[in-house]
């Protein structure tokens, strides 16, 4: 009973707001006036809220990537003072040294010394970032994908674009002593062993380990998609590593998509988290999307459509108590997935990275949490050749993306019959009770205790099942509700003269709006709100337009002919069509196709 019901939130609540569009003035107006009300006020302060958190995570990725920018080019400066010093010093003492005495000379210990002190500066400048101890295992799963995309994506992992004005790419500084690729292939593609042992080649001594997995076809009660490739590959990448003796309390698995460009500074930014909080084991890292590598290649509703889920997703890193869904690109130790039992497989999963954060948060009690990691991951725009045909292959995948509603049933379920772990209760620390990785005596002075206010679990389960519902639910009935129910509601209520031949409306007697003064009241608030719902989504996408160029210029290092300009303001002309085609039609179908539970080919 239980289970029918958590699966009936979705489809009803779709289902529910088409019917009441039409059918709400009609046959309970009383009713249909209050619910608006409620919903757009309740709307608008939502969004509120959210341009305020947005707000902060603009502010905050900004300062790490200045911070970082400012780091790196200290590093270069010490770099070429100890390398100008070293040269300087040697010329020196070939010049004042004796032919006949082979004993140190004052100049050379004094040239020694200062080799040591400039090699010590550059150590200091970058250690917050240098604390490499742990292992980073890159999941990069693929089906069908060109072999240079994924040859880019993962070179990315290897190069790092940095200090372009004295070098143009270098190998990201612990790459080859801890990195490891874990190529997903899918057992189902042609020729994908050759393609494996193509890229296996090329990167040849780039990583500390290149492994290669295929996912097998048909495997009983497993739905293929993104989700069952990362299982099978982390659980036998992640054997093949202690198999190769590296301790599992050191591997983080960071799963990406086949198009992350993952910066060196999402890395930095992972190990120093790692070191700063009290249990890195219980942490889940997620960071912000960006869609900036192929954007002007693609029709202007595709990259709007791709601002707006991008702006979404930064917004939700600012949210508190660690209550903040990854998407796309994310990083957790190999302990605490081998704790939840991995990756779920079945077709109630298949949205992988919210499903994986739900899994971990009820798994353990709560005590698993979010750390966001303000460094942007450049993803790609979808593209195909012909313009339609991008369109379609837009909408193609977000109705992939909202099969995610499965979730919601999920949480439902989870948050009600789950119980709380008493050790891992939400008013204590999250202290995993497990062995702990040997961590520096920097590390272990930067660390801190990250307590959790001493509320009932019960309150964060509310709030994790109210936001999983607002990111599946406000898609699938906004757009009817916010766009339509005003002037549906105009137009059945009180007709224009031009069609009274075949309708009238309702008599005045019986039009709450004509008789009654408090929803006569009621509806011009409706009305006044309607205006301005879009708001604050407005005052997030002129702040996406500020971060988007400054991360083009000054992480993403980007010529300036590939940089968003103040033309591509008139892209959001595309909004309310990207809104309808990419965002209500394939949540509303997405909802509605769980009475069913059929599945999507997979692609």
């Amino acid at each position: 009973m239980l289970a029918t019901f958590c699966e009936l939130v979705a489809p009803v609540s779709a289902i529910s707001a088409v019917f009441l569009l039409f059918f709400g003035p009609i046959l309970a107006t009383r009713f249909y006036l209050l619910l608006l009300v409620v919903y757009f006020c309740g709307f608008l302060v939502l969004q509120s809220f959210h341009f305020y958190k947005f707000y902060l995570t603009v502010g905050k990725i900004k300062k790490v990537v200045r911070h970082w920018n400012a780091s790196q080019r200290a590093y270069t400066h010490a770099a070429h003072a100890s390398t100008s010093s070293i040269l300087t010093s040697r010329s020196a003492s070939t010049d004042t040294s004796t032919p006949t005495s082979g004993a140190s000379t004052p100049t050379r210990l004094s040239s020694s010394l200062l080799e040591d002190e400039r090699l010590e500066e550059m150590e200091a400048t970058l250690k917050l970032y240098e604390d490499a101890e742990f292992v980073h295992a890159f999941i990069v799963p693929n089906y069908g994908e060109p072999e240079a995309l994924l040859r880019d994506t993962i070179k990315r992992l290897s190069h790092h674009r940095w200090l372009e004005c004295t070098y143009k790419h270098i190998l990201h500084r612990n790459a080859t002593t801890n990195y490891v690729i874990i190529l997903a292939m899918e057992a189902s593609e042609a020729g994908y062993q050759q393609k494996a042992e193509s890229l296996e080649a090329y990167f040849s001594g780039s990583f500390l380990h290149f492994i290669t997995t295929a996912h097998p076809a048909n495997i009983p009660g497993e739905s293929r998609g993104k989700g069952s490739n990362v299982a099978w590959a982390a659980r036998h990448g992640c054997a093949e590593l202690l198999n190769r003796h590296v301790d599992r309390r050191r591997i983080i698995l960071t799963v990406s998509d086949s198009d992350s460009a993952i910066p060196e500074l999402y890395v930095r930014e992972v190990e120093k988290a790692l070191g700063e909080v009290e249990d890195p084991y219980n942490a889940i890292f997620c960071p912000p999307i960006f869609f900036s590598r192929n954007a002007h290649e693609v029709p202007a509703a595709v990259r709007v459509t791709d601002v707006t889920w991008s702006t979404m997703v930064m917004q939700n890193l600012s949210n508190g108590r660690g209550i903040n869904y990854p998407c796309s690109t994310y990083s957790l130790s190999m302990v605490l997935a081998e704790k939840v039992g991995y990756w779920d497989t079945d077709a109630d999963s298949v949205g992988e990275d919210l499903h994986m954060w739900l899994k971990c948060f009820f798994k353990t009690g709560g005590a698993a949490r979010s750390v966001p990691i303000f460094v942007p991951i450049n993803l790609t725009n979808v593209q195909t050749t012909g313009y339609v045909n991008n369109l379609w292959a837009r909408y193609v995948q977000a109705k992939r993306h909202y099969n995610g509603v499965a979730d919601v049933a999920y949480a439902l379920k989870q948050a009600i019959i789950s119980e709380p772990k008493p050790s891992l209760g939400a008013s204590k620390e999250f202290v995993y009770s497990g062995p702990v990785a040997p961590r520096s005596f920097v590390s272990r002075l930067m660390s801190r205790y990250i307590r959790v206010p001493a509320i009932p679990l019960w309150y964060d389960k509310l709030i994790v099942c109210l936001k999983v519902l607002e990111a599946h639910m406000i898609p699938a009935t906004s757009g009817w509700l916010m766009f339509a129910a005003v002037p549906v509601m105009q137009f059945l209520l009180f007709p224009p003269p031009v069609i009274a031949d075949w309708y009238e409306g309702p008599e005045d007697s019986v039009n709450p709006v004509v008789y009654s003064s408090f929803y006569s009241t009621v509806w011009d608030i409706i009305k006044i709100v309607t205006i301005f719902l879009p708001f604050p989504l407005f005052g997030m996408l002129a702040l996406y337009e500020h971060l988007h160029r400054f991360c083009d210029n000054e992480l993403f290092k980007k010529a300036k002919s590939e940089h968003r300009t103040w033309r591509n303001l008139t892209d959001y002309i595309w909004l309310p069509v990207s809104a309808w085609c990419f965002m209500t039609i394939p949540s509303g179908l997405a909802c509605v196709k769980r009475l069913s539970k059929s599945e999507e080919a997979y692609h």
